[in-house]
């Protein structure tokens, strides 16, 4: 949380050159790279910046109703060709989880087929009848008969897990029910919110991400629009994080989030200057 001494970072100026120090830019999508299919302008150039610089990028997103494929062929549609192992997931982190934690055990998953396939294939064993422990993700295939079941598992008192918190996924229109308005509906009926949410702003996918990246925390900053997950995952887990005004918050969101940033840009196409 911010301290009441802590003001507000000039806009789109970094003097105490905190951007020098990074070597690993992990960067929101929506909203702080494109909306829906549209690139935020000079996106691609603050890219190709980062790659020029000698520093490297990895998309770090909440969004577990799809897998690492699917953000690489959207990119691809989009005119920017990367491989999965630019995409991090709060299912890939959750998978990570999992495996340091419940190794070896069955798990209910509450998600889509896209990430279904991708537990399956990092060596997680589904159950439907008699599992472990519970994982609840952004299922996007939800029906009633899922959300029952799910809710007798949560119920009879299982290890409970959830990928991320977001209660709405921005969509072009407007938004959508996300896996935080998934808990909601479970906690109503079965009177639980989840023992452990992987997913920015918290630790969990913070470890994951320096996991695979490789490089230290402090060397490491965050990049999104959103101040309670993706400002708060750097600000709460010992990253430097930057937030970008071309998505959900405003700039007289900062004063009142109590999450205060390192630093502020209109959009990534500012920051080009100072990399």
């Amino acid at each position: 949380m911010s301290s009441s001494t802590e003001s507000i970072p000039e806009v789109n100026q970094d003097r105490e050159h905190i951007l020098d120090e990074v070597r690993c830019f992990a960067l929101d999508m929506d909203g702080t790279i494109y909306l829906g299919e549209k690139w935020i302008d000079g996106a691609q150039a603050f890219l190709e910046r980062i790659g020029a610089s000698g520093r490297s990028y990895v998309f770090l997103t909440n969004n577990s109703s799809k897998n690492a494929e699917a953000y690489v062929e959207k990119l691809h549609r989009m005119g920017w060709d990367i491989g999965p192992e630019k995409i991090i997931t709060s299912g890939q982190a959750a998978i990570f989880y999992l495996k340091r934690h419940f190794a070896g055990k069955r798990v209910f998953l509450l998600g889509n087929p896209l990430l279904q396939a991708e537990f399956v294939q990092a060596g997680i064993e589904l159950e439907e009848r008699m599992p472990d422990v519970v994982v609840v993700a952004f299922d996007t295939s939800l029906d009633y008969q899922k959300m029952c079941k799910v809710c007798d598992f949560v119920r009879a008192g299982l290890p409970y897990l959830a990928t991320h918190p977001d209660y709405n996924c921005p969509t072009e229109t407007g938004f959508i029910p996300d896996a935080g308005a998934i808990q909601a509906f479970i906690h109503a009926s079965a009177f639980r919110y989840p023992d452990r949410i992987i997913g920015k702003p918290n630790r969990d996918i913070v470890d994951y991400l320096t996991e695979r990246v490789g490089v230290e925390k402090d060397r490491i900053v965050m990049v999104g629009d959103r101040l309670y997950t993706d400002v708060a995952a750097g600000k709460n887990n010992g990253l430097k994080s930057v937030l970008v005004l071309s998505g959900e918050a405003a700039l007289s969101d900062v004063s009142e989030s109590g999450v205060m940033p390192h630093l502020i840009f209109e959009s990534v196409r500012e920051m080009i200057p100072f990399l």
